[in-house]
């Protein structure tokens, strides 16, 4: 029987469709390339020490922490970074990004040091090989005042961030913006830095708790979203308010790889088993291998 021009273009296009729906149901199947890492805050434990902690208890890496406040952090201290190098040489893990949580009660759009205190962590991440800085804009630094946009703070943040990213840029990392903002205001934020190198870290937690639409907010911000936190208060992943399917396959929709980063609690008061329960059901959640 002879096939007419528009059959064929009809069975080409079913099949091509075919072929994307099966390459990407074994996508899903294979899993979301991540790799699994905490807070040193969460761990419990600051300093080199942590990476050993998170070692123990199974993680890929440590998120830690830039330092407290003053003319030069922590961070900027080489032999400070060259004791955390010599702990992931040590345990077999890494560094998998930094936290200047220290910004909650410092705010970055207020402290007059806030501008150098980015620098410093910018080189101290690219020297330890880590690639995303979160930066905290919680407590005295939240951008909200009941529940409406301070718009003064948010032009001071995206005018001292757009001064910092060239830098980051040339230093291969990403500054990852964490706060209670929903994604739209986020992407706003984005949009007017205008830098590949500024990204929202995205809190599963803090967006629940906003009552935000988690799934949604990670289907619209997509690949500006740099790096997650998992929490989800005093529960356990997937036995407290998020709805952490809904999650997973959030982040599967988008393609998500990088760092998870757990900021869990400890509901039995055990902090090595919690946190193995957490990373055996985030890993189970993301199809990751461990």
């Amino acid at each position: 029987m002879q096939t007419t021009r528009r059959q064929f273009i009809g069975r080409s296009s079913a099949v091509l469709g075919a072929l994307v729906f099966t390459k990407r149901a074994l996508a899903e199947e294979k899993g979301l390339e991540i790799r699994l890492s905490a807070c040193d805050w969460s761990l419990g434990v600051n300093g080199p020490e942590s990476i050993a902690y998170g070692k123990s208890i199974g993680l890929d890496g440590v998120e830690v922490s830039s330092g407290g406040p003053g003319d030069t952090l922590p961070i900027a201290d080489a032999n400070l970074r060259a004791e955390y190098k010599k702990a992931c040489e040590a345990a077999g893990i890494v560094v998998s990004s930094t936290a200047m949580g220290f910004l909650n009660d410092n705010p970055f759009v207020s402290e007059e040091k806030a501008p150098q205190w980015l620098e410093q962590t910018i080189s101290g991440t690219q020297d330890l090989g880590a690639r995303v800085i979160l930066l905290a804009f919680f407590g005295k630094g939240d951008l909200l005042k009941e529940n409406k946009l301070k718009t003064a703070d948010v032009d001071i943040l995206v005018e001292r961030v757009k001064a910092a990213a060239p830098l980051a840029e040339k230093s291969g990392v990403i500054l990852g913006l964490e706060n209670y903002l929903s994604a739209k205001d986020n992407l706003a934020i984005l949009d007017r830095i205008q830098s590949n190198a500024v990204k929202v870290y995205y809190d599963v937690g803090n967006s629940t708790h906003k009552k935000y639409d988690v799934p949604a907010e990670i289907r619209m911000l997509g690949d500006r979203i740099c790096q997650f936190h998992f929490k989800d208060g005093a529960s356990y992943l997937g036995e407290g308010k998020v709805d952490m399917k809904a999650v997973g396959q959030a982040m599967r929709d988008i393609r998500y790889s990088g760092w998870v980063v757990l900021e869990t609690s400890c509901p039995s008061t055990d902090r090595v088993a919690d946190f193995k329960k957490n990373a055996e059901f985030a890993r189970k959640l993301l199809g990751a291998s461990a």
